[in-house]
């Protein structure tokens, strides 16, 4: 793990160091503020090492001018950036400059400090008949899974506990592939913390790699619930291969299982098919080689992004028919949650 010497002056960067020892985790701290980092020159391995890096940073002022998130969230508000699973879609692939490095973000401070000045003036959900019960939204987990970092950053739990004390109408969101929620059900959240498990069928574990178990990303969820949070799904990306009718379904069976019986129950679903753009598709196929998962351009169409970027999405009528079958099984199969977006 790295730290710059910017980050070691404010006191959650010092924290993240102390955990970090405690931990046994090798410390660099680095002269200035400059990440350089000795990576072979071999592809592959320079990958597998800067998806095993941590650096603790500062974040640039950019982080500090809260960006729109639709359709998740009125803002995204950044923790940190990256993430050390191996997934083999991941959507941080074409976003990324430079190796895959995770960077969490020591001023914590400053970044919940700028989150009253949004509140209020989102597009998504603060204008929003369907979801104003939501309030203004602000998104933790877009360039990063803050959950598998926690047990060094403990950031979540500090924003968690920053939004709980919040006196209003404002809402926090994550959503995780993994599954160590202990930290954070004793926190007061005063119900201003929205954890989403984002889940794929068992079947699909080797396109996730260094997750944690579907079971027990569920198994999570209801422990999240049964400490008084609103919870949900992600299922994403839902990947059309064959037989995806069989294998969602078993999904939202098991989801439905894993939070049967619980009682006032506030479950949200979110709906996001697979997509990718050529540029990460080429970081994708050099990350994982020889991956099964399809990226290839038959049964799909070409998208704009608002970025003026293409991505490819499945074609229409994939896409109708994968919405059916989702909204359908999820009305049958788990008829107190409320779909939030399809896309």
């Amino acid at each position: 793990m790295f730290i710059t010497r910017s980050a070691r002056e404010f006191a959650q960067g010092r924290r993240m160091v102390e955990r970090a020892a405690a931990m046994g985790v090798e410390i660099v701290e680095l002269p200035g503020d400059r990440l350089k980092l000795d990576l072979p020159d071999d592809q592959r391995r320079a990958y597998a090492e800067a998806k095993g890096t941590l650096a603790i940073v500062v974040a640039p002022p950019s982080r500090l001018r809260l960006q729109p998130i639709a359709p998740s969230a009125d803002w995204r508000i950044d923790l940190a950036q990256g993430c050390p699973a191996h997934c083999s879609y991941c959507y941080l692939a074409g976003s990324l400059k430079g190796p895959p490095i995770t960077r969490a973000y020591a001023n914590l401070e400053e970044i919940l400090g700028v989150a009253p000045d949004y509140a209020g003036v989102g597009t998504v959900t603060s204008r929003s008949v369907a979801r104003a019960q939501e309030g203004t939204t602000y998104e933790a987990s877009c360039y990063t899974d803050p959950l598998v970092l926690e047990p060094v950053t403990g950031s979540l739990s500090a924003a968690i506990a920053w939004f709980g004390q919040w006196q209003a109408d404002v809402q926090l969101r994550f959503t995780t592939k993994f599954a160590d929620v202990t930290p954070l059900l004793g926190i007061d959240h005063g119900g201003r913390t929205r954890m989403r498990a984002s889940v794929n069928p068992a079947a699909y574990a080797r396109f996730e790699g260094g997750t944690a178990p579907v079971a027990d990303r569920l198994a999570a969820l209801r422990a999240m619930a049964e400490a008084g949070y609103p919870v949900g799904l992600t299922i994403a990306p839902i990947i059309a291969a064959e037989g995806w009718q069989e294998a969602y379904g078993r999904l939202i069976e098991d989801a439905a299982v894993a939070l049967a019986g619980l009682a006032q129950l506030d479950l949200t679903v979110e709906l996001i098919t697979h997509r990718f753009t050529d540029g990460s598709k080429a970081t994708l196929d050099s990350w994982y080689p020889g991956s099964a998962l399809d990226m290839g351009e038959e049964g799909r169409a070409i998208k704009r992004t608002k970025f003026g970027t293409q991505k490819h999405v499945y074609d229409a009528n994939l896409m109708r028919d994968l919405r059916i079958f989702f909204e359908e099984r999820i009305a049958q199969t788990l008829p107190a949650a409320r779909v939030l977006y399809w896309t």
